[in-house]
């Protein structure tokens, strides 16, 4: 029988832990924290987005191009409905909600976490908490055991699951990184991706708390829009946060890296082109000719933002609506197709749902996800340098990865 030393109980540590078992392997599971997979449980919002019903092609797409081929055998070899079938298997329900996002249909992060506990510990995992690897034991390039607080374990395979280094109050401190540097693996730079964005000016301080519901958000940069994302986010005394926020940050953290200046551009009117806009002002503005420009605003923006559109438009609230003049209404469009703000930079890593960088995908197998440099030893989940937009994408690649890491290390 072989053993298996799984380093990290967190989403890519359970599944591997509990699929090297299933397999024969006599598996330890350590983990450094008093209780597992302390950041499932506050995936989405405390629901645990565990995946995407988005097809195989659109999942990679998610990655990019580098990180969604590293990640396709993985998916291959377990994929969104080999994961729903295993959670029902261990009595999680689901839904299914808008953009294809998976929730277990309690509605609780903490269900999951549970069945995946309860899972490990059925099999025979050997889970020992409290308990921190230090360092891998390594003789002749190969892996032979890990080092603890409690003296050494030796085993056949070892699989790193620490995860990244956002929420270090999870247990994710960015121990991995290191310990797969002594393995003689290169880490590329981390840096926060999924991470609020902060702004430059008063307007966000004035608007924090309002929430945008179907807006379009770009960054731009030198004149030129980079990407954008169309949905939900919301103003906070700092800047801006929300889904379409997270999913564009990693463009405006690595604008900020390079020394540029990115721009945060909000179109508040995104089913309809210029023109249609303008047309709807010149009726409007007609039909409430007698009305109070600010009166006007409330069918067109969220009462608090009627204020802040006057003073960027530098149109009075109080002026009636029969004087706004063709440049007041030209400003007026502008800003509804491109309230914009100035980039400064973004909350720290520590605040990130997801880190980006980590171990360089060159120097793994992606068909085993076995070091290239240190035999025995494998790689899962976000200690990888792989690292997606919101919507269940990242929390699907920590399982995936997870169980072809224990299916090749048993193997």
């Amino acid at each position: 029988m072989s053993k298996v030393i799984v380093v990290g109980a967190g989403a890519a540590g359970l599944l591997a832990a509990g699929r090297a078992v299933g397999l024969g392997a006599e598996v330890i599971l350590f983990e450094k924290m008093h209780l597992p997979a302390r950041k499932l449980r506050i995936t989405g919002k405390g629901r645990c987005n565990v995946g995407n019903t988005a097809t195989m092609a659109e999942f990679c797409g998610h990655f990019g191009k580098r990180g969604g081929r590293f990640l396709r055998p993985a998916f291959a070899n377990f994929f969104t409905r080999h994961l729903l079938d295993h959670l029902t298997d261990l009595g999680v329900e689901h839904v299914v909600e808008r953009g294809g996002r998976i929730f277990p249909a309690s509605q609780k992060a903490q269900d999951v976490v549970d069945a995946l506990h309860d899972w490990v510990r059925r099999e025979g995992v050997d889970l020992r908490l409290k308990n921190e690897v230090s360092g891998l034991l390594i003789e002749d390039e190969r892996v032979v055991g890990v080092e603890t607080a409690e003296g050494v374990e030796r085993g056949d395979a070892v699989i790193l699951a620490l995860g990244g280094a956002s929420y270090s109050a999870t247990g994710s401190t960015g121990d991995g990184y290191a310990l797969a540097q002594t393995a003689g693996h290169s880490i590329v730079p981390i840096r926060p991706a999924l991470v609020p964005l902060c702004c430059a000016g008063e307007y966000p301080e004035r608007l924090q708390g309002l929430s945008l519901r179907n807006v379009d958000a770009s960054i731009w940069c030198d004149g030129s829009k980079i990407e954008s994302a169309f949905g939900e986010m919301v103003f906070t005394h700092f800047g801006a946060s929300g889904p379409v926020i997270l999913t564009l940050s990693h463009i405006a953290v690595n604008l900020l890296a390079e020394g540029r200046s990115p721009e945060l551009s909000i179109d508040l009117k995104p089913a309809l082109e210029h023109k249609q806009v303008d047309d709807r002002l010149l009726r409007d503005l007609a039909y409430q000719n007698r009305r109070k420009f600010g009166t006007m605003l409330r069918d067109l923006a969220p009462r608090k933002l009627i204020p802040v559109c006057a003073s960027a438009t530098e149109i009075p609230i109080d002026l009636p609506c029969h004087q706004v003049t063709a440049e007041q209404r030209r400003r007026l469009r502008i800003w509804l197709k491109d309230f914009r703000f100035v980039i400064t930079g973004h909350r720290p890593l520590n605040e990130a749902i997801v880190t980006a960088g980590g171990v360089e995908l060159s120097e793994v197998n992606p068909k085993t996800m076995e070091s290239k440099l240190t035999r025995g030893l494998y790689f899962a989940g976000e200690l990888l340098d792989i690292n997606a937009d919101t919507g269940g994408y990242n929390v699907q690649a920590a399982f995936s990865t997870g169980w072809l890491a224990a299916q090749s290390a048993v193997g």
